[in-house]
């Protein structure tokens, strides 16, 4: 009997609350929920997740007393100290409402919280209970940030040059141009956040939307830094049963238009859910797109352009009429879905973890802009640990665009690099089969949630 109850166990999830954040979080509550335990998602009222997508799921929001989107990335250290502050409170009076009702059937409630959401860990601690930690980045990019205390020791951060092309001391392959800081001004406070995350508290694990084969290296130090079981159990919207739990309304009608191009004809272009051009970029982008003659799909959100709304006021007036049926603009796309259709060929990509191994997964190439964070990293990775893609460099011009979009495209090495990112497609669905390090992680996974 008590076996079967612990079964039963309730997990509350708390996600991040951005587009990168709560997909993983979402997945792994499909994933968890189909193995038996009922989940509960405690949300911030800020970018809440879409509800509807999730019937399976109680949903619980939190007052956060956020009133306006933060300019990212410069606001976001002042916005993820008061988002944490303020759930805090509402957190602890939900759990404690929550634990009160269940204790007639001898339950308690499990919770698993984005490493970012570490109020999380606070208040379960408090109320003595289970507590995980979901990274929704790259291993290498988070060992990254915790080498940062070092670097500023042994005087190397902040940088002379923040675009230095010179090695980063221990961090192999990283330059001081791919740390994740854009500039060092905030480094107090981010190293202020960096002390945070790096205690764990009273938490058991730690769960990575990323593959043994992968990040090997990353995940053996990062296993040795913080001593509690890690379960690498990506790519996760591989496994999960596929459900849209985006912020923004996906455009579906790319897929019909991608149906009418040749096998991997098609680049497409995507800077995720936050990052942002300024109009003159955006019209080098157009032109760059349009000269290279290849058919492409063109994610351009409402605030793509940085405070500017509509979009189609920044493209150029001739630059539709030029491409034609060529091109194909949406506000948002299906992302996993255009990127495993055979016509894609190409992802121009911010590269943040998600984009990055969802194309990883599809054996997709890509171009790399990174604009912020973890990006860059993720960046270096892809171009020189992986080689399945190359960073599009300095200035957006339509000639330089025009030629990284042939490279990749037309070009001997593209193609070799098409060859690289098939070959990591294959180790990606060997990973997720049973026997698999990825499927044998969850059922590990599993028995740890069961067991604390």
């Amino acid at each position: 009997m008590a076996k079967q109850e612990r079964r039963c166990r309730n997990l509350v999830l708390v996600p991040c609350p951005f587009q990168g954040h709560i997909n993983p979080m979402l997945q792994l509550g499909t994933l968890l929920h189909s193995r038996g335990f009922s989940i509960t998602i405690a949300h911030a009222q800020f970018n809440s997740p879409q509800t509807s997508s999730h019937p399976e799921f109680v949903f619980q929001s939190l007052p956060d007393g956020i009133s306006s989107k933060p300019d990212m990335p410069r606001e976001f250290l002042v916005f993820m100290s008061n988002l944490n502050f303020n759930c805090r409170a509402p957190f602890q009076e939900f759990l404690t409402q929550m634990i009160e009702k269940q204790e007639q059937q001898n339950q308690q409630p499990s919770i698993i919280y984005d490493a970012l959401m570490y109020f999380a860990e606070t208040v379960a601690s408090h109320l003595k209970l289970p507590s995980i930690i979901l990274q929704t980045g790259s291993v290498a990019s988070m060992l990254t940030y915790h080498t940062y205390p070092r670097l500023r020791d042994e005087g190397y951060i902040p940088p002379q040059d923040c675009d230095s092309t010179e090695l980063v001391p221990g961090l192999h392959p990283l330059r001081f141009k791919d740390l994740p800081s854009n500039t060092f001004d905030d480094l107090d406070d981010t190293l202020q956040l960096i002390d945070t995350l790096s205690n764990i508290g009273s938490s058991s694990a730690i769960i990575w939307n990323s593959m043994d084969y992968l990040e090997q290296s990353s995940l053996a130090q990062y296993q040795q830094k913080f001593r509690v079981p890690n379960f690498s159990i990506g790519p996760m919207h591989k496994i999960a049963s596929a459900s849209s739990s985006g912020l923004l309304e996906e455009d579906s009608s790319c897929i019909s238009w991608l149906d009418k191009r040749g096998p991997n004809s098609v680049i497409y272009v995507s800077f995720g859910s936050i990052a942002s051009v300024d109009a003159k970029a955006l019209t080098e982008m157009a032109w760059g797109l349009a000269n290279s003659k290849q058919p492409f799909l063109w994610v351009l959100r409402p605030d793509t352009v940085h405070g500017a709304e509509p979009i189609d006021w920044w493209l150029p007036e001739d630059f539709k009429e030029t491409v034609g049926e060529r091109g194909c603009t949406v506000n948002w796309a299906p992302q996993q879905e255009v990127l495993a259709h055979g016509a894609v060929g190409g992802f121009w990509s911010h590269c943040g973890w998600n984009s990055t191994i969802e194309s990883v997964s599809e054996g997709v190439p890509m171009i790399c802009r990174p604009c912020f964070g973890d990006q860059k990293v993720n960046t270096r990775y892809i171009g020189h640990v992986w080689r399945t893609g190359f960073e599009l460099e300095n200035d957006l011009e339509r000639g330089k665009i025009e030629r990284a979009i042939k490279r990749l495209m037309v070009e001997k090495e593209g193609e070799e690099m098409r060859q690289k990112a098939a070959e990591l497609k294959v180790k990606t669905e060997i990973s997720i089969k049973k026997g698999g390090s990825s499927y044998n992680s969850l059922n590990k996974l599993v028995e740890h949630i069961m067991s604390v």
